[in-house]
């Protein structure tokens, strides 16, 4: 367990690498092969978006959070391994043309441009539904914790969660909406993830209310200043730095915080966010050393991809 003051001296960004290259070495491992050729093509399109690249913050923030709290890594792995996979057949899908129609991801064509959409569909499907067989097999009936964490990524991938803001993000389309609905459309199309990252490992550790509540409020922050840099950089920052295609937003009739609040009050806003976060970073600094998590606050609101 890291306590305060007890960390070492690694850097923020040698870290993060560390913690990339542990998910990096582990999510082929976790994805499986097939032996059949009739097969073969659907492993192919899964390894070739689920390996595209990315910045893996997802799966980082669960094993950052897991070595604060002196979880050992492998037991959080298989569901960093999940909800990258999640993550990354949500792309596929929001990549597709009956959705956001794009052709780049990450700086590649995207899946359905590379392999057809047919395919595409049948990928990121494939790459759900191994995550929850990767959960289920993590599944332990003498410890409740394991049920109580596939319960916890279900419901943030769910309905009330990602797929939820997904669909509002489609019927709020070409529609004048307010900033309540807009935050709460991306607290579940982008946040639900983050803070279930953020969350997860509390689920094997006793922890007291109060660090619990301060924890989510945390991935909530960092979850919405995520989203709000996303709408920045989708109006300033060219293909080449996003890895895919910029204003895209706005060719579609969707609201962002930039088109809502304009690019002034949105870089406010963010700071705002910025600042609700090291809030709740104070409390757990009491107990624990945060310092990694207040670094990827300042990571996420600087950016630039």
């Amino acid at each position: 367990m890291i306590r305060n003051n007890d960390a070492g001296q690694i850097d923020f960004g040698t870290q993060y690498d560390q913690y990339k290259t542990m998910v990096e070495s582990s999510l082929l491992s976790f994805l499986g092969q097939t032996d059949e050729p009739e097969t073969a093509i659907l492993y192919e399109a899964a390894r070739y978006s689920l390996m595209a690249g990315g910045k893996r913050i997802r799966p980082v923030l669960m094993l950052a959070t897991a070595t604060m709290l002196g979880l050992p890594s492998d037991v959080v792995m298989p569901y960093c391994c999940a909800i990258e996979m999640i993550h990354t057949y949500s792309l596929i899908h929001d990549d597709l043309p009956a959705m956001d129609n794009d052709d780049l991801r990450r700086g590649k064509p995207t899946c359905h441009i590379a392999y057809g959409e047919a395919t595409a569909i049948l990928a990121g499907d494939f790459l759900l539904n191994r995550a929850y067989e990767i959960i289920l097999d993590s599944v332990r009936v003498e410890n409740p914790h394991s049920i109580d964490a596939a319960r916890l990524i279900s419901q943030a991938a769910g309905g009330n969660g990602m797929i939820g803001g997904q669909i509002m993000d489609m019927v709020f389309e070409n529609q004048a909406i307010t900033r309540d609905m807009l935050q709460r459309m991306h607290q579940k199309k982008t946040g639900s993830l983050i803070v279930a990252c953020v969350m997860l490992p509390l689920l094997f550790c006793q922890t007291e209310q109060q660090l619990q509540q301060a924890f989510r409020q945390y991935g909530k922050a960092i979850g919405l200043a995520f989203q709000i840099r996303d709408d920045i950089l989708d109006v300033t920052a060219s293909a080449n730095q996003l890895g895919k295609t910029p204003e895209k937003d706005e060719r579609d009739g969707k609201t962002t915080f930039v088109s809502l609040l304009g690019r002034e009050e949105a870089e406010h806003q963010l700071a705002a966010t910025n600042t609700h976060a090291r809030q709740a970073l104070q409390v757990i600094h009491q107990e624990y050393d945060c310092t990694f998590l207040m670094e990827m606050t300042d990571f996420l609101l600087r950016r630039s991809s």
